[in-house]
C-alpha cells in the first residue's frame, strides 16, 4: 500500500540491452521527491548544482524560483507548518548554501519537517578549497536533525527515504543532504528508487507509557485550580480535538505558547490565550494562582518561564512530550509522559473525571474583566488598533504569519486563532525576515487560504525582494507592514532598562513601501490615518492579487503586559511604569 512515507516501489534498474541510456544520480534523486509526492522545491541554481536543476525539467515537480536562499528556506518553512508535510529547498554550494543556515536553524528550533538539498564540489576536491566550496555538512551538523553527504550515486534512494522519514516522525526538524555534482552526474545503477530503510538507534515514541498516563490522571483529582497548557507539539501532533474533549471534561482554562495559538481555539470561553513575557495578563496571573499546570508540547522555554525557581509555586507540574531530552531539562514534573501528544491526550481524557472549577474559572473571569487587553487611540494610528481592525475584517479565517519583534506579540494578542496551522511564527529562534517568505510557502500549500504577512518595517526590509516571486507567481499574498521607524522591541528595551539610551534602532531612510511594491508590480495601500484603517484593510484583502499594505503607526510604543526577561509570572507589568520609574535591567535576552 501506497503511503507518505510508504512510497510505491519503483523498479529502476536500467535496460543497458535495449540502448537506453541509464539515469543520472540527479535524475534518481527527482524521481525518489516524486515518488514521496513533493510537489514544490524552493530554490535558487548555481554550478554545483545544475545537474539536479537539469534534471527538474519536465518533472512533475514545480521549482519556485527565489531571489535568495533565505527565502527558499522560510517559504519550505511556511509551507511544512501550513500543510504537515516537508517542504523541499535546493541549492548550490558555498554561499548558496550556507545562506540556508538562517532558515534551517529556525526550522529547527521550531521543529519544521524540511529537507535541505545542496550542491557540492566534486568529490575529489573535497577538503581542498575549492571553487565555492563550504562545509556544509559540518556548518549546519548543530541546527539539523540529521545530515548525509552522499558519495555514491546509488546511494541516493536510500538516503532520500531515511531524510522523509526522519524529517517527518518523532519530533520533526530539517534534514540536510549534501550532493556532490560528481554524484549527481554519475549514472544511477541501483535496482530500485525504494530500498529497504535501517536506521539503527533512530527510535519514534508512540503512545506513551499507560502506567505514566495515569500517574498523571490520578495528579488531576482534586486539582481545584488546574491549567492547560497548549504549545508547538500539541499543533504538529493535530490534537486540538483531544485537548477540547480534556478541556471540556475537566472543565478547565486552557492557556498557549506563542507557537500554540489555535490548537485550542482562542475564541473559546475557556482560553486565556497566550502566556508569558506578553501574553495576557490573565493567563499570566493564572499561572501564579493554578494548584496544577499540564503542558501538552510545549517546553517550557523562557519566554514563559523566565525563572523556573519561582513558575507556578506550589503547582503540580505535569509534562507531555515527544522528546525525552526536554523531561526535567527546565522544570521538574510531577508526572510525565513521553509520546505523540495526541494519543497520549485521547488515553488521559478516558481516565479522568470532571472537577469542580466553578470558583477557579469565576476568579479567572474577574482577571478578564479587570485587565482585558487594551490601546489608547488618541495617541494617533496604533499598530495595535490596525490589528484588532484586521481581526475584525478577518475574523479568524485567515492564516496569519509573522515576523519578530513588537508587531509580532500585538498580533499574538490581538488576531484570535482557532486553527494551530492558521498562525506561522518563528518562536525559538525570532527571525527576522522570516515573516513574508513563510506566508508565500503557505499560500503555496493552501491556494485557496488568506494568507497576511504581518511584519515590522525592519524585518520586511530583510526579505522584501520575495515580491518578485509573489508577482511572478500571482499569489493572493497580503502584507501588511507595521511601520513605527524603529527596530520596535529593542528600542523598547533600551527605553525601559537603558535609560532610553538608544542605539542602532532608529530605521531613518525607510522607503515609500507603496511606491516599492509598485515597482515589484505588486499593489500598494498605505494607512496612516486611524479613519483609513477598516475602509483600505478591505480594500487590500478583496484584492485578487497580491497587496502590500503599509501602516505608518506612532513611533514609540511599547508592548503590555510584560515579564522582564528572567523574571516570573509573580513580577509582570502589567501597565506602562511611569516616567520617573526606573524599572531593574533584565538578566535575559529579548
Amino acid at each position: 500500500m501506497e503511503t507518505k512515507n510508504n512510497p510505491q516501489r519503483i523498479e529502476a534498474k536500467p535496460s543497458f540491452a535495449s540502448g537506453q541510456k541509464p539515469m543520472t544520480g540527479a535524475e534518481a534523486l527527482i524521481r525518489c521527491l516524486e515518488n514521496f509526492g513533493v510537489e514544490y522545491i524552493f530554490g535558487l541554481s548555481g554550478g554545483a548544482a545544475i545537474p539536479i536543476f537539469d534534471a527538474l525539467v519536465g518533472s512533475k515537480i514545480k521549482l519556485i524560483l527565489v531571489r535568495h536562499e533565505q527565502g527558499a528556506t522560510h517559504m519550505a518553512d511556511g509551507y511544512a507548518r501550513a500543510t504537515g508535510k516537508p517542504g523541499v529547498v535546493l541549492v548550490t554550494s558555498g554561499p548558496g548554501a550556507t545562506n540556508t543556515v538562517t532558515g534551517i536553524m529556525t526550522a529547527h528550533m521550531d521543529s519544521v519537517p524540511m529537507i535541505v538539498l545542496t550542491g557540492q564540489t566534486i568529490s575529489p576536491m573535497l577538503g581542498k578549497d575549492a571553487f565555492q566550496e563550504a562545509d556544509i555538512f559540518g556548518i549546519t551538523m548543530p541546527v539539523v536533525k540529521h545530515s548525509y553527504l552522499v558519495k555514491t550515486t546509488n546511494d541516493i534512494p536510500r538516503v532520500v527515504k531515511e531524510a522523509f522519514y526522519i524529517t517527518s516522525s518523532g519530533r520533526p526538524g530539517p534534514v540536510h543532504i549534501d550532493l556532490p555534482k560528481d554524484v549527481t552526474s554519475s549514472p544511477f545503477t541501483g535496482e530500485t528508487l525504494d530500498p529497504k530503510m535501517d536506521i539503527p538507534g533512530y527510535k519514534v515514541p508512540g503512545k506513551g507509557k499507560k502506567s505514566d498516563i495515569l500517574k498523571m490522571a490520578k495528579l488531576f483529582q482534586g486539582s481545584k485550580r488546574p491549567v492547560l497548557l497548549v504549545g508547538h507539539g500539541a499543533v504538529i501532533s493535530r490534537a486540538g480535538a483531544a485537548i477540547k474533549e480534556l478541556a471540556y471534561k475537566l472543565r478547565s482554562p486552557v492557556t498557549n505558547t506563542l507557537l500554540g495559538k489555535g490548537e485550542f481555539p482562542e475564541t473559546d470561553p475557556l482560553s486565556l490565550g497566550m502566556l508569558g513575557m506578553h501574553g495576557t495578563a490573565y493567563a499570566n496571573l493564572a499561572l501564579t494562582r493554578c494548584d496544577l499546570i499540564c503542558s501538552i508540547g510545549s517546553r517550557w522555554d523562557d519566554r514563559i518561564n523566565g525563572n523556573p525557581a519561582k513558575f507556578c509555586i506550589g503547582a503540580k507540574k505535569l509534562h507531555i512530550d515527544i522528546d525525552e531530552a526536554e523531561i526535567n531539562k527546565i522544570v521538574k514534573p510531577d508526572a510525565y509522559c513521553v509520546g505523540d501528544a495526541r494519543l497520549i491526550v485521547e488515553e488521559l481524557v478516558r481516565h479522568i473525571e470532571p472537577l469542580d472549577t466553578k470558583e477557579w474559572l469565576e476568579e479567572l473571569e474577574g482577571y478578564k474583566k479587570q485587565h482585558p487587553l487594551k490601546f489608547h487611540s488618541d495617541r494617533g494610528l496604533t499598530a495595535q488598533y490596525v490589528l484588532y481592525e484586521l481581526q475584525n475584517v478577518t475574523q479568524g479565517r485567515a492564516t496569519i504569519s509573522t515576523d519578530v519583534g513588537q508587531h509580532q506579540m500585538w498580533s499574538a494578542q490581538f488576531n484570535l486563532a482557532i486553527k494551530g496551522d492558521r498562525w506561522l511564527s518563528s518562536g525559538g529562534a525570532g527571525t527576522m525576515g522570516f515573516g513574508f517568505p513563510a506566508a508565500i510557502g503557505a499560500q503555496f500549500g493552501r491556494p485557496h487560504d488568506l494568507v497576511i504577512a504581518v511584519v515590522g518595517d525592519g524585518g520586511f526590509q530583510m526579505t522584501l525582494y520575495e515580491l518578485a516571486t509573489v508577482y511572478v507567481h500571482k499569489l493572493p499574498v497580503k502584507v501588511l507592514i507595521i511601520d513605527n521607524k524603529y527596530l520596535g522591541m529593542v528600542r523598547q528595551w533600551q527605553e525601559l532598562f537603558f535609560d532610553n539610551r538608544l542605539s542602532g534602532v532608529d530605521l531613518e531612510g525607510n522607503p515609500d513601501f507603496v511606491k516599492l511594491a509598485e515597482a515589484y508590480h505588486v499593489k500598494g495601500v498605505h494607512i496612516d490615518k486611524v479613519e483609513h484603517v477598516r475602509e483600505r484593510l478591505e480594500e487590500a484583502i478583496n484584492h485578487p492579487g497580491p497587496v502590500v499594505i503599509w501602516a505608518e503607526v506612532i513611533k514609540e510604543d511599547n508592548v503590555f503586559p510584560m515579564i522582564p526577561a528572567g523574571k516570573s509570572a509573580y513580577e509582570m507589568i502589567i501597565e506602562p511604569p511611569k516616567k520617573d520609574q526606573r524599572l531593574e535591567k533584565p538578566s535575559g535576552s529579548t
